[in-house]
């Protein structure tokens, strides 16, 4: 039986938040400063935390703190100092993988729910009765189960113990995201956040007498990409997420644009909705869906372990790129003198048609009219990424409309 289901969307800084939030998630993690796994995200400073938290709940939508590190012994006293911190702002859980760092949680902060989180290796339903004994509310599934693995859990856990699961985004090469890859190479520990993505990189086979010499592994004559795995896309199987008991659909992408979050989150929220009124009308708008979702930067899109084992089809060999349809140019704040207020992103100029693209699901093809610096003077084009602007687009827009540009596609 499908149960209530929840959407939720990372966010990397205060503005992705908002944008999550009116663009569809019911729930939204952010990482602070410290012990979360991306800490090359922008990340959220304590008072942006608390402004995020306090939009995020008038809005409705839970927020829930990453501090899902598998923390070495200097760690924890500075764990301890975050939740007490983090005890006072009150985000709605803590996503947590080590057990100590959890132990620290439940006696700082016991009020705050505990969930966790992929990194801890979740993969039976024993696991989870252990952590739910603990006093965790939620357990993050390890991205190696199956649909009908999940079933099983689901049928041997208590009915209030809740199952998280990543149905969309980047996929890590590594068993549930625990990778020594990047620590090897780098000394930049992926497991406490500072992940340099080696299963990117381009790979070549040296024999150890022959040092120097480069044999490629390949598929073509551009090499190969030997750990390089195409994304994970499960929005042409809500059907099947929602009956297999699963109580929040997991997007991955804490190191993604305000355009990839917008994108994201209005169509998996169409979609889950949809499904929800009618069956037939998800089918219906199947199409939509696949032309949104691939309107946001992805590697191609596999389903994962949700039916079987991957195979060699679930992997590039040949380019570690992105497919990039769209360019983000800024996100609409408050108007001024029938012009709107946005931190442009990326190069536009008077004359071009750009789209403007709203919660609600539009996407409305405009001209720019006119572009002004904040001092009111008049300019051509937009060229300096971050430079506050204010646009007329010929049209009234609403905070939050995304602005973006449709690419030339190769012929």
């Amino acid at each position: 039986m499908a149960r209530h289901p929840e959407l939720l969307i990372p966010a990397s800084s205060l503005e992705v938040l908002k944008t999550a939030v009116m663009f569809g998630a019911d729930a939204v993690y952010i990482g602070g400063e410290a012990f979360g796994l991306r800490a090359k995200a922008k990340n959220f400073s304590m008072e942006e935390m608390k402004e995020g938290i306090a939009f995020a709940h008038e809005h409705d939508v839970k927020v829930y703190v990453t501090a899902n590190i598998l923390a070495h012994n200097e760690d924890l006293s500075g764990v301890r100092e975050y939740f007490k911190e983090l005890k006072e702002i009150k985000p709605d859980a803590l996503i947590i993988a080590d057990p100590g760092v959890f132990e620290i949680a439940k006696e700082i902060c016991p009020e705050i729910e505990r969930h966790i989180s992929t990194q801890a290796n979740n993969t039976n339903y024993a696991t989870y009765n252990f952590w739910h004994k603990l006093g965790a509310s939620r357990v993050v599934s390890a991205r190696e189960l199956s649909l009908e693995e999940i079933r099983e859990i689901r049928a041997n856990i208590p009915d209030e113990l809740e199952i998280e699961t990543f149905v969309h985004g980047a996929m890590c090469i590594s068993y549930s995201g625990r990778c020594l890859l990047s620590n090897y190479f780098t000394g930049r520990d992926a497991n406490r956040g500072a992940c340099t993505h080696p299963c990117r990189w381009k790979y070549s086979v040296v024999e150890e007498t022959r040092p120097g010499e480069y044999m490629p592994v390949y598929e073509n004559e551009r090499g190969t990409y030997i750990f390089n795995s195409k994304d994970l896309c499960m929005i042409q199987h809500i059907p099947e997420i929602l009956e297999s008991g699963i109580d929040s659909l997991k997007i991955e992408g804490r190191m993604k644009t305000a355009l990839y979050v917008a994108t994201v989150a209005r169509t998996y929220r169409k979609a889950i909705d949809d499904y929800q009124k009618d069956p037939a009308l998800y089918e219906k708008n199947m199409p939509w869906y696949l032309e949104q979702i691939s309107n946001c930067t992805y590697r191609q899109f596999t389903t994962g372990f949700f039916f079987g084992k991957p195979d060699e089809t679930t992997q590039i060999y040949d380019s570690n790129t992105y497919v990039k349809e769209y360019t983000y140019l800024g996100i609409v704040g408050e108007e001024r003198g029938g012009t709107y207020r946005i931190e442009q992103r990326n190069k536009f100029s008077v004359g071009e048609t750009i789209e403007v693209m709203k919660p609600n699901g539009e996407n409305i093809s405009v001209e720019v009219k006119r572009i002004l610096d904040e001092d009111g003077n008049e300019q051509e084009s937009a060229p300096h990424p971050k430079q506050v602007l204010y646009v007329d687009l010929g049209m009234p827009l609403e905070q939050y409309d995304i602005l973006r540009r449709q690419e030339a596609k190769e012929v």
